[in-house]
């Protein structure tokens, strides 16, 4: 999980400065590896679950924006129609 975590984390950040997606993939790539060595380091999930979480309100939060931001567009394309 951790090799897997470092490579996508290296194709992410390499893309990251063209897309918001690429940069929380980043964030959560990073989050997974030090997640996996935590894991590794206390025998326990909670790492994994803890950084499951995290992971999701990121997202989520970034969700938000990208809807609030295509909410805008639409209204300047249809006031200036």
């Amino acid at each position: 999980m951790g090799l897997f975590g470092v490579i996508a984390l290296v194709v992410n950040v390499a893309s990251a400065r063209v897309r918001l997606f690429s940069r929380n993939d980043a964030i959560g790539n990073a989050a997974v590896i030090i997640a996996a060595g935590l894991v590794a380091w206390t025998a326990t999930p909670w790492p994994d679950l803890v950084v499951a979480v995290v992971i999701a309100g990121l997202f989520l939060q970034s969700s938000w924006a990208i809807i609030n931001h295509a909410r805008h567009d639409l209204k300047v394309v249809r006031s200036s129609a």
